[in-house]
């Protein structure tokens, strides 16, 4: 079972790859292709499930609380992705602000509620599993959501949908938060680009090469002498150049971790120039 999930859980990864999950910057059809996507994985989920005639009490747990939770917890996130996008007020940064603030204190609001299972989940207890992540174990004096007489009862427990609740808010307080400090830091930087002469540069290349230029020039120690730190530098370009960098230490984190040619685009940078310098000797 472990295997089969481990393989599943392995292609959801590789589908996420194309997303720009750290920026938070998803767009509406990426968002449907994902749904659409993660809705297919729950059903061959279901189906491997059902296939099997008897299962341990044990496996059934990990299968509720951890397996299921996983991939309906990012089904949920990518639908909520969707609702808020398509929802999203036109209007002023303010306005707009607010619209995220006031989906932000909804998942509060969820934590606040259902304090005592998130602690629960969160650390990791055990004692009350059999109850919340077995089929059939249903129980009123648990309190649980009336949603359960709703669900399969083939595939769900009385608690799984609630980990992939926690799952998908986590994932949705990230997000929301990252929505929230591009707007402020987008109201820095116009701030910032109306005291500048007016420009038509543009940056047309990949975001990752402008981040390793600008991890390159704080590394360089010519900026300021060495005192300009990495976030004023990547403020420079992005109103220089007319562009949003995203989370920028996440993609210098991925840019570190490469196995082959770490300074990838300095490298191009070098060789193109050393290329002209010797076609302007040649001339």
């Amino acid at each position: 079972m472990k295997a089969y999930f481990k393989q599943l859980f392995e292609t959801i990864q590789i589908k996420l790859q194309v997303i720009d999950l750290d920026g938070c910057d998803i767009s509406l059809d990426e968002a449907v292709v994902m749904i659409e996507f993660l809705k297919k994985s729950l059903s061959d989920l279901r189906n491997f499930l059902l296939a099997k005639e008897s299962m341990p009490v044990e496996d059934e747990i990990t299968f509720f609380k951890e397996m299921k939770p996983e991939v309906l917890g990012r089904l949920l996130y990518f639908h909520k992705i969707h609702s808020i996008e398509l929802n999203r007020p036109t209007g002023s940064n303010d306005t707009l602000k607010e619209y995220y603030e006031s989906k932000l204190s909804s998942i509060t609001y969820f934590f606040e509620r259902h304090l005592d299972f998130y602690q629960y989940y969160r650390t990791k207890s055990t004692y009350m599993d059999e109850y919340y992540f077995v089929r059939g174990k249903l129980c009123p004096k648990l309190c649980a959501d009336s949603s359960q007489y709703i669900h399969d009862p083939l595939f769900s427990t009385v608690y799984d949908y609630k980990v992939a609740k926690i799952i998908c808010n986590e994932m949705l307080r990230i997000y929301l938060n990252k929505k929230m400090l591009n707007i402020d830091k987008q109201t820095i930087i116009n701030k910032n680009r109306a005291s500048l002469p007016t420009n038509n540069l543009h940056w047309t290349g990949p975001k990752v090469a402008l981040v390793e230029y600008g991890y390159g020039f704080e590394s360089s120690g010519y900026v300021n002498n060495g005192n300009a730190d990495i976030k004023e530098i990547m403020i420079m370009l992005e109103i220089m150049l007319n562009i949003d960098l995203g989370d920028y230490y996440r993609t210098y984190i991925s840019i570190k971790d490469r196995k082959i040619e770490r300074a990838k685009y300095l490298n191009i940078m070098i060789e193109r120039l050393i290329k002209r310098m010797d076609e302007d000797d040649s001339i």
